[in-house]
């Protein structure tokens, strides 16, 4: 068996639990290949008597990989999938940060969760994805042109808000005025379009969610569509630049671009374990109906 591992930080006291897993996977005979950045940390904070590989592009991984490892919050699953990209590499999430919604393997539970994944007791969960292309055509997002929360246009250095021209496959939908606009997967309906007003939506719902974020037209609401619709938006301001993110990734784009958005043609896998479901995972992260009458 073949695993990657990647990080973003090195945690407060979360070295006992780097440490466990490391073992644990050796104890299995596991083949480990670490992210050469989150390798230094390791070696920095730890005393690692075990050289492990590294890789420290998207370009050196392949199909041996058996799973991924994700290290902290769900922002590192975020990054993780920049390497992941279209492999198909299951990505397990290690809750090292504060929430952990994605990153649903608690560090307290590494060594009974690592033994359920070696001996398979786990399903795979594929996450929509949702890509970018610009007109007039630029490399402004290069081989990142893929979200698996959302992208999102907002205002930029003003506190004006901006207009978000959409249409649908080619049919005018509206005009939002509002600070910016969110296009969410399934997956991302529980992070940023959430907060501003969106409704959950189960990971394996085949649609996205637009939603506005602080919209000054009051009957602009969310709205969920098919994910295979085209959504194209075109931006006019105060500014004559607004900005795009793709999950935690911001890119700066003159007024006179347009986005196109629709979902991409592969998907991220990300390891449940066999006692969990996101519906699990929504009542205890989020409290979800929680009611003393209950």
């Amino acid at each position: 068996m073949k695993i990657g591992i990647y990080g973003q930080f090195y945690h407060e006291n979360s070295g006992i639990y780097i440490q466990q897993l490391l073992e644990t996977l050796d104890k299995n005979n596991v083949e480990v290949v670490i992210e050469k950045n989150f390798l230094e940390l390791i070696n920095l904070h730890d005393d690692i008597d075990k050289t492990y590989s590294h890789f420290s592009t998207f370009e050196e991984l392949d199909g041996s990989y058996d799973l991924f490892f994700s290290i902290g919050g769900d922002g590192t699953i975020l990054k993780t999938i920049t390497y992941v990209r279209d492999l198909g590499i299951p990505i397990a999430g290690i809750n090292t940060g504060r929430l952990g919604f994605l990153a649903t393997i608690q560090k307290e539970e590494i060594k009974d969760s690592i033994d359920l994944i070696l001996h398979n007791r786990f399903y795979v969960s594929p996450r929509s994805i949702v890509t970018i292309e610009t007109v007039p055509q630029n490399d402004e997002f290069g081989v990142l042109n893929f979200a698996m929360n959302e992208i999102a246009v907002s205002r930029r250095n003003t506190t004006s808000m901006i207009t978000v021209h959409t249409s649908l496959n080619g049919e005018f939908l509206n005009s939002y005025w509002a600070d910016g606009l969110i296009v969410a997967t399934p997956t991302g309906s529980t992070g940023y379009s959430l907060s501003c007003g969106g409704p959950v939506m189960m990971p394996d719902a085949e649609s996205m969610v637009l939603t506005p974020i602080a919209p000054h037209n009051l009957n602009a609401r969310p709205l969920v569509i098919p994910d295979n619709q085209e959504i194209e938006l075109q931006i006019s301001g105060r500014e004559d630049t607004y900005l795009v993110s793709l999950d935690s990734r911001i890119h700066t784009l003159p007024n006179d671009t347009t986005i196109r958005i629709k979902k991409a043609p592969f998907k991220i896998n990300m390891v449940i374990l066999e006692d969990g479901s996101f519906i699990k995972t929504l009542r205890k992260k989020m409290l979800w109906g929680e009611d003393k009458r209950n």
